[in-house]
């Protein structure tokens, strides 16, 4: 991606006003989020504050949350695309790349009772393991899938996995178009991560058998849905891996080992504590079936302090703002309540007195 495609910053004088306070400075912020590693929970506090730092987020903050957490992945995906767009926007991506969407029961997976989602502290994420969710007629297209975040079930002794995943240029894939021909979107569903419609893979049945191995699911043990911006999302039961059982290779027949390392992404977590993305390729011998990658990078006291001062400050002014809109209706309120005392006590004084007065 080169310059010319980033978003233009807007200059101390620019913006929305030449008044525009320091928190509300784009170039302030971008510098402040850079010191704290582009904190993902910081970003969500400082976009809930105001509609203007919501905007602000949502047109910077999460485009360079994206690019400097997963700088190799994002370029893969935003190559060949105009301006570097991405469907859904930055903010989906960015939410996607860092939060588990939970799950509920659907027509084609069953459980006892929904599970809510959750941001993650690592994940991976494998352009290989992509190219097993699709069918062999779309294996052109380019899919980056997540390893299944583990999540127990209490009427069930398999693991339950969620994963999730994103295309590359989904509008031209060959996927999207299998998708019109098939079937048409669900009436319920909805992407957790953009709000758009969903196809289901299953009810299209183009997921293949590859999926299922590539979790370490049963066949016929999964389910996930794609939507019209290139989200990808699903379910499966996890079955357990015995010591006995061989390793997985990472490499498909079809795959070619073709791909380019992307290396691993490290960077400050949420919390105050490390958090890692991490991309991977085909020539990996063995893949992680399940479970996280751990980073070995230890956290300075320093920029753990940098952002709870950050994250505080930000209370502090959201408090500030739901304050004086709090005050203005309490004094407003004071100011009808002490008018109708008023008159009521003028009403009753009137009866008091004689008439000839």
């Amino acid at each position: 991606m080169n310059a010319s495609q980033r978003p233009r910053l807007n200059s101390p004088g620019e913006g929305s006003g030449s008044g525009d306070s320091g928190i509300l400075n784009e170039q302030v912020l971008v510098l402040v989020f850079e010191s704290i590693r582009w904190d993902v929970h910081t970003i969500c506090q400082t976009a809930s504050v105001s509609k203007k730092l919501r905007a602000v987020a949502e047109r910077i903050l999460w485009r360079h949350l994206c690019l400097n957490r997963a700088p190799r992945m994002m370029e893969t995906l935003t190559s060949g695309t105009q301006n570097g767009r991405i469907g859904g926007g930055w903010h989906a991506l960015g939410k996607l790349l860092f939060f588990c969407c939970g799950c509920e029961s659907t027509r084609h997976f069953g459980l006892s009772e929904p599970l809510l989602g959750h941001f993650v502290r690592e994940s991976r994420f494998s352009k290989t393991s992509g190219r097993s969710f699709l069918a062999k007629k779309c294996r052109g297209d380019l899919l980056y899938v997540s390893d299944p975040c583990e999540h127990s079930v209490r009427d069930r002794e398999d693991d339950l996995g969620i994963y999730r995943g994103v295309f590359r240029g989904f509008q031209k894939s060959k996927t999207r178009a299998l998708l019109i021909r098939r079937l048409e979107l669900e009436e319920r569903g909805r992407c957790p991560y953009c709000g758009a419609r969903v196809w289901s893979m299953t009810a299209a049945r183009l997921v293949p058998k590859s999926a299922a191995r590539r979790l370490g699911s049963k066949e016929g043990g999964l389910e996930y849905f794609v939507c019209v911006n290139g989200h990808m999302y699903g379910t499966c039961w996890l079955v357990p891996l015995s010591s006995d059982d061989e390793d997985i290779d990472d490499v498909d027949e079809d795959d070619g080992g073709s791909d380019d390392s992307d290396g691993n992404i490290n960077g400050f977590g949420f919390g105050g504590s490390s958090s890692n993305i991490t991309t991977t390729n085909a020539k990996e011998k063995k893949m992680q079936t399940w479970g996280h990658l751990k980073s070995n990078k230890a956290v300075s006291p320093a920029h753990k302090s940098i952002v709870w001062t950050w994250q505080l400050a930000l209370q502090a002014l959201a408090w500030l703002m739901y304050g004086i809109s709090g005050v203005k209706e309490m004094l407003r309120q004071m100011g009808a309540f002490e008018a109708a005392i008023s008159q009521q006590q003028n009403f009753k004084l009137r009866r008091t007195l004689p008439s000839d007065i």
